[in-house]
């Protein structure tokens, strides 16, 4: 049922497309940018289940709305989907050649997370610091309390 929907969705943007650019004209509108936001990776992604990948693929206009911004506001992109795209990673296609940088943002996303998830856990009080006792054994450490009703 869900693919029998999301086909009839695809037809339907399809015919309401028709031969135009965008959905209103010659110009963009925001029904333009969230339609793109979910038909471009449904085209592009690579999926388990390719049916609704094929739905969308034999709907040219659709096909070409999407080639169109990409090659329009994203031009580094090409404009091309990726299974048609040359890959740029050389003849083996290896994955690390692909970006180069790999490892280093995947370290540098792990550190970002921790320190974010460390700063909400103290921020939040979840986890607290208390200074130790330095004395003679026998006193108690002094409260944040207590120091300042001592001043």
């Amino acid at each position: 049922q869900l693919y029998r929907d999301a086909r009839e969705c695809l037809t339907l943007l399809s015919q309401r497309l028709g031969s135009q650019k965008f959905f209103f004209g010659d110009s963009p509108a925001s029904l333009d940018a969230f339609v793109f936001s979910r038909v471009a990776p449904l085209l592009k992604a690579k999926l388990p289940n390719g049916k609704l990948q094929q739905h969308l693929k034999s709907l040219q206009n659709l096909c070409n709305y999407c080639t169109s911004i990409l090659s329009l506001y994203f031009p580094w992109d090409g404009g091309e989907p990726l299974a048609s795209a040359p890959r740029a990673a050389g003849a083996d296609g290896g994955e690390a050649e692909e970006d180069p940088h790999k490892w280093r943002n995947q370290l540098l996303s792990v550190l970002v997370g921790l320190a974010a998830m460390l700063g909400y856990a103290f921020l939040s009080g979840i986890v607290s610091i208390q200074r130790g006792s330095t004395g003679p054994a026998g006193h108690q450490p002094i409260t944040l309390e207590e120091e300042e009703e001592e001043e």
